[in-house]
């Protein structure tokens, strides 16, 4: 994760019209950042699968594992977008010196607080289990014993996690996102270092110890490029900075919401805990192929536009606003529908050619599709729903999106106990695509209500973007059906499957773009170029 660099050239004044290319350059260097470290993500993953296939004890890791993205999720990552970077954007904005001030007093708080939490959560480890993965008693009861010896060592992780957070925050409201991107790949790396040299003494334990060796280097590196930046965390007490109020007045509805969530969480692992020993790991590969581009496309384009919105918002540039809200929608359009498109079509080599092998079987393969052809399309509705999210938090609006969350999570509830039994972890997964489908269509409701039209273009660039969508679809299922019997049933046939078929789709995609004059296509050719040309 990130660090703080400050920028002695920024200035007090509101961005005007250097904001479009602004925002692209921003979104790119996250993308470009998140490029390398979803590629030693996906490394990682294929290390655990190769040692550890998608057996119990993989099950078993993925719940331990979880525990400290739930509280990063719940104590930071909602706080960071909801509060922390609105609140640190206009102090940053303001007068550098009270911003160092507020961070160095949120970084004790967390401190604190984290520390007494870590504490409590190892005390009550068993009970946690048990929520979590009750179900293994039916399937595999040992497995409760190996999940309760790997949370506990997982916890610390969540402690490092939740400050190198803090500092992820503040880096952002500075409108610096190249480190926070590229020091994520640290995070992975543990992982891919670890197993396969712990593997054969520790088990599984390897990957917990992964984990923290990857938090560790993670903060690490944020100290020490904080440091270089000139900016000291101190110890620094004060309970009535206005700065402290105004965000956990924000951070409070986005709490009780995340604890709905949180609890939808903890019933899907136990659920699927039911459904077999091996279900957690298969949808967790399916989820980490459907995140990749998320993260890249969706996430990055939203952290891009939030220091934006919320700037423009509290200077009453309702107008700015709007533009900037649209451009990045249609941006995210642009860029997720292909993306969907190669994961439907191209799901099986990709899974063979990242996960299968070692302990990961073909019949593992069939499952992990299984359930990314479902995924793919709530991904769909999740990549739009991010941008519509931080759209509310930029106007300092945290209840709405809250309750829409609370809506959302009974929506799941009713469709997973009702799919549950006929489709077994695949309900599952049903019911997490209508999350997020009811989700995004209240958020989009709402939003129009009280920002109105997100300029002109909307509507054409959806339609520009499904025409060219279509051709690509139709140019990759007739090459997937053509070059599959001419190909070896090899890693090599299908990454030469993968190449071919999506190289060629992708360029059929781009020209019917072209043809159809959508801009957006234009303004990321262009800051691709002008990036790459800096650079060489």
């Amino acid at each position: 994760m990130p660090l703080l660099w400050y920028n002695p050239h920024m200035t007090t004044e509101q961005p005007t019209m250097t904001e479009p290319p602004t925002l692209a350059r921003n979104t790119l260097l996250l993308s470009l950042g998140n490029i390398g470290s979803r590629v030693f993500g996906l490394l990682r993953e294929s290390v655990m699968a190769a040692y550890f296939g998608a057996s119990g004890e993989m099950s078993a890791f993925r719940v331990a594992a979880q525990v400290p993205t739930l509280l990063y999720d719940f104590l930071i990552g909602g706080m960071l977008s909801a509060a922390l970077v609105p609140v640190l954007s206009e102090y940053a904005r303001r007068d550098r010196r009270e911003f160092v001030r507020l961070v160095a007093l949120l970084a004790t708080f967390f401190f604190c607080a984290l520390t007494v939490l870590i504490l409590a959560l190892q005390m009550i480890a068993p009970w946690l289990v048990w929520l979590l993965a009750a179900g293994f008693r039916t399937t595999q009861p040992e497995l409760l014993t190996v999940t309760l010896g790997l949370l506990r060592w997982s916890l610390p992780v969540a402690w490092v996690l939740g400050m190198t957070g803090l500092l992820t925050a503040a880096l952002y409201a500075l409108q610096r996102f190249t480190f926070p991107a590229l020091a994520t790949a640290l995070f992975n790396l543990g992982i891919v270092l670890t197993a396969p040299l712990l593997a054969a003494r520790l088990g599984v334990v390897s990957l917990v110890l992964g984990l923290l060796l990857g938090s560790l280097m993670q903060c690490g590196l944020l100290l020490w490029d904080l440091r270089r930046a000139g900016v000291a965390l101190r110890w620094q007490v004060e309970g009535r900075h206005p700065a402290l109020w105004k965000i956990l007045r924000l951070y409070a509805p986005i709490a009780v919401g995340l604890v709905v969530s949180l609890l939808q969480v903890g019933l899907d692992r136990r659920l699927a805990s039911g459904t077999g020993p091996q279900s957690i790991a298969w949808m967790a590969n399916a989820t980490t192929l459907q995140q990749l581009p998320l993260g890249l496309i969706s996430v990055a384009i939203a952290l891009a536009a939030l220091p934006h919105l919320s700037q423009f918002h509290a200077a009453g540039q309702e107008t700015e606003y709007r533009q900037t809200l649209g451009r990045g929608l249609r941006m995210v359009l642009l860029l997720i529908v292909p993306a969907a498109v190669v994961l439907w079509l191209l799901g099986t080599p990709i899974t063979r050619l990242l996960f299968e092998r070692g302990q990961f079987t073909p019949a593992d393969t069939v499952r992990v599709v299984a359930a990314l052809q479902i995924y793919v399309l709530g991904m769909l509705f999740a990549a739009i729903d991010f941008p519509l999210n931080y759209a509310f938090y930029a106007r300092n609006n945290t209840l709405l999106p809250a309750l829409i969350g609370v809506f959302s999570v009974a929506v799941y509830v009713a469709v997973a106990l009702a799919l549950l039994t006929p489709l077994g972890y695949r309900g599952l997964v049903w019911a997490d695509t209508a999350k997020q489908g009811s989700h995004v269509l209240l958020m989009a409701i709402l939003l129009y209500q009280r920002v109105g039209r997100l300029g002109t273009g909307m509507g054409r660039g959806l339609a520009a973007v499904l025409v060219a969508a279509g051709g690509m679809m139709l140019t990759m299922w007739l090459m997937v059906h053509w070059l599959t019997p001419l190909l070896p049933a090899t890693w090599l046939g299908d990454l030469l499957l993968i190449g071919v078929a999506g190289g060629c789709s992708f360029a059929i995609y781009a020209l019917l773009l072209f043809m159809l004059r959508v801009p957006e296509l234009s303004v990321v050719l262009a800051k691709v170029r002008a990036t790459f040309t800096r650079h060489s």
